[in-house]
């Protein structure tokens, strides 16, 4: 159902109802793990992904970088030039 890299790949999978009465696959809440993280400045034009290619050599793993910090928004984290971020080791 979703990719390796994505975060909810081994998220549990359960039945649930719509108010209409469809019976839905619906994906289980997902609380972010306590994560530690390098302090990074956020530069210029900087995205997650392209944060993640950096860091992981992989840009799909950007939700590791939104998970190591408490933002609700992830894509706030790099609004700011000159932010420090978390940005978590592989």
């Amino acid at each position: 159902m979703f990719l390796d890299s994505s975060r909810y790949n081994k998220q549990k999978v359960v039945e649930g109802v719509t108010k209409d009465g469809r019976t839905v696959k619906v994906v289980t809440l997902r609380r972010p793990p306590a994560v530690s993280g390098k302090p990074t400045v956020v530069m210029g034009n900087d995205r997650l992904d392209i944060m993640a290619q950096r860091q992981y050599n992989n840009p799909t793993m950007f939700w590791h970088i939104a998970d190591a910090n408490t933002e609700l928004q992830a894509n706030d984290l790099v609004k700011e030039t000159g932010r420090i971020i978390k940005v978590p080791e592989q």
